[in-house]
């Protein structure tokens, strides 16, 4: 048995940068450790692992990074429709339903001049409660209390994956790290990552818990961006705002939100990105 995998960037029209995804479009017969085995072999900082149903336009879908299952991803799920698109050979959009472990969600995609564009529906986000442990949330990403902004709070937001938004002052991410594992810190807090934004550039930095990962470009932790966002009076409803992600991995990416609803009640959060293609491999051996 082989396995065939696409490797390609997704926030970025451009090859080499942007966040790097393999795709493994047929998963049908591997294990979630054989899944986690290759995700950890190929070096992405995460694999998408599909299977097709008897609906054309509907997969399912499982996601991995190099430490475990995630029940909900940004960036896999627009890389993998830019593949199923591609795949398809027709020019004109389509949208398609990617059935994960934890919810259904919609993506729709398109030609590029440069590649292809996705922009995910993330649904109806959860706002799940502020956080007030300023001085302690400072110093785990090796912040003065005064670096955090004076007056947008911290809060736990989830479309999926339940992310603590730090805010931060301008001109602070640069400072930014993780001194210490913070996965029992955002746990007593409700959440599973934390994201920090700095609101006047519209640039977010996000580690994996102990610090020594970051991500270059992360689409659910923007989605949980715009739905902070709206709530709070800082996006208009309806309108797509641009933010801004690894410049300090030496990948800038450009991730497009687009929150929908009101500061009362936000309906749901789109997220989009371009995509380009890298290339393509054949595993030989599997684990």
């Amino acid at each position: 048995m082989t396995i065939e995998f696409i490797h390609v960037d997704v926030f970025s029209s451009t090859p080499y940068s942007g966040n790097s995804l393999a795709v493994i479009p047929d998963a049908r017969g591997l294990s979630s450790e054989q899944m986690l085995r290759i995700t950890q072999e190929l070096r992405h900082f995460e694999a998408i692992f599909l299977e097709q149903t008897e609906h054309p336009q509907t997969v399912r879908a499982r996601v991995f990074d190099l430490f475990g299952e995630l029940p909900f991803a940004g960036h896999p799920i627009i890389g993998a429709a830019a593949t199923l698109f591609d795949s398809t050979k027709k020019a004109v959009r389509q949208t398609w339903q990617v059935i994960l472990p934890s919810k259904t969600v919609s993506v729709t995609t398109e030609r590029t001049d440069r590649g292809f564009y996705g922009l995910l529906d993330q649904g109806a986000p959860q706002f799940l409660g502020s956080v007030c442990d300023r001085d302690v949330i400072a110093q785990a990403f090796n912040l003065e209390l005064s670096d955090l902004h004076a007056d947008l709070p911290m809060e736990v937001v989830s479309t999926g994956l339940r992310y603590l938004v730090v805010p931060v002052q301008a001109d602070v991410l640069e400072r930014a790290r993780i001194v210490a594992d913070i996965t029992e810190l955002l746990l007593d807090v409700g959440a599973q990552f934390a994201v920090l934004l700095d609101e006047t550039a519209l640039e977010v930095r996000h580690w994996n818990n102990d610090g020594i990962m970051e991500d270059v470009a992360t689409g659910s932790a923007a989605g949980v961006i715009g739905a902070y966002r709206l709530k709070h009076g800082l996006a208009r409803p309806g309108e797509i705002f641009t933010l801004h992600q690894g410049r300090f991995t030496g990948r800038p990416s450009v991730l497009r939100v687009k929150p929908e609803g009101s500061s009362s009640a936000v309906t749901t959060v789109k997220v989009g990105g371009d995509v380009a293609f890298v290339g393509r491999g054949t595993l030989e051996v599997l684990p």
